[in-house]
């Protein structure tokens, strides 16, 4: 922290004031993210949600796809959430899913379980409804041609800011910084620091495969030294925190904070508690270990007990992955033996993630070699 109160973050972030307890837990890794729906009727040119998510009514926990409540439940214990952030689209156009899942939550794993909410509707008689089932914290996403002070079409949101306090609600703003947009931006940050918010977050600007066309067309560019982040964002945003000696906290939070301290926090969390023994865990929370492909095997069973013969590994020195239809073992045995096996054999680095998304795979073996790993019969 420096003399005057400026607290510098890694990746370029920083902040002046107390963070949100919601954003200490997502920079610890401890907060899941809870994506209720992808529909959303604000429909923002700079919204990033991905092609699989975007304006489809779909649920996630993090990676996972979500069916059941306890596909939810699973996701939430195996990163030992100590929260949960829901998100969309906006969350408050499904608010019985959301009510259903607030309750569920607290409910599992009680009171102290953070549960906080983005949306872009300011619509006081749902966010009390979800206060009463045990909603925490919500973050109000204010639309940029409404940045100033928040009167005349834009009080409705002034309104939801200042009553929340009686709801037993904390209430934030959270929005992208457009560089273009800052005299704005100090009229809004002015205004709620007069309703008193209990904080505000700037979100760097970047770009995405959902928006890039969007952003390109308004000029907007990217920053050659920030990765995806919009050229000029990330500026504006640290003369802001930097500059405005607000009583309200102000948090800039940069693209490369979000990759690369809260969601490696969190693939860290993850890979402790559902990696394999004998897998190895990155310092970016991936994991490697080497896999057998079974092919057409038909007992997978019996195939993974001759390979594992075979390699020299005893019962709970490897897996099998019936889904899959691979048996994962250690890297360094598998590279010592995989020239035995006639079924393909890889090291792969992937995420520890439901959807076990592979970073990289080298093949060990011919016939990995031979088929670019295709499973093929036999061991």
């Amino acid at each position: 922290m420096t003399p005057d109160g400026l607290v510098q973050l890694p990746m370029a972030s920083s902040h002046r004031g107390a963070l949100s307890p919601a954003c200490t837990q997502c920079a610890e890794g401890r907060k899941m993210v809870l994506f209720v729906t992808g529909l959303c009727r604000f429909r923002c040119f700079y919204c990033p949600v991905s092609p699989t998510r975007n304006q489809l009514d779909v649920v996630y926990a993090n990676e996972r796809r979500v069916l059941a409540d306890a596909d939810l439940l699973d996701e939430a214990r195996a990163i030992g959430a100590a929260g949960t952030g829901i998100t969309g689209g906006d969350p408050l156009g499904v608010i019985d899913r959301v009510e259903h899942y607030v309750r569920l939550l607290k409910g599992e794993f009680g009171p102290s379980h953070h549960i906080h909410l983005y949306t872009h509707e300011p619509n006081p008689e749902k966010l009390q409804r979800l206060a009463r089932a045990g909603l925490d914290e919500f973050r109000l996403h204010i639309p940029h041609y409404l940045w100033g002070p928040l009167a005349g079409a834009g009080g409705a949101y002034r309104a939801v800011l200042e009553e929340a306090p009686s709801w037993g609600l904390r209430r934030g703003v959270e929005i992208p910084v457009l560089p273009e947009k800052e005299a704005e931006l100090r009229r809004l940050l002015r205004t709620l620091e007069e309703i008193g918010v209990d904080f505000v977050n700037l979100n760097e600007l970047e770009f995405s495969e959902t928006n890039e066309s969007n952003l390109f067309e308004r000029g907007y560019r990217t920053d050659p030294a920030n990765g995806w982040g919009v050229r000029g964002s990330r500026a504006v945003a640290e003369r802001l925190v930097r500059d405005l000696r607000l009583r309200v906290p102000v948090h800039y939070c940069s693209s490369r904070f979000k990759d690369g301290v809260q969601l490696r926090q969190r693939l860290l969390r993850r890979a402790e508690r559902t990696a394999p023994p004998f897998a190895r865990t990155t310092a970016d929370g991936t994991v490697v270990l080497g896999i057998v492909e079974a092919g057409r095997q038909r007992d997978l069973g019996r195939w993974a007990h001759r390979v594992a013969a075979q390699l020299q590994v005893r019962p709970g020195r490897y897996r099998l992955d019936p889904a899959g239809r691979r048996l994962e073992v250690d890297a360094v045995r598998l590279r010592r033996f995989a020239g035995r096996l006639r079924a393909p054999a890889f090291e792969v680095e992937r995420y520890p993630t439901a959807d076990a998304l592979e970073v990289e795979r080298a093949p060990l073996n011919a016939a990995a070699r031979s088929r670019l790993g295709v499973g093929g019969g036999g061991t």
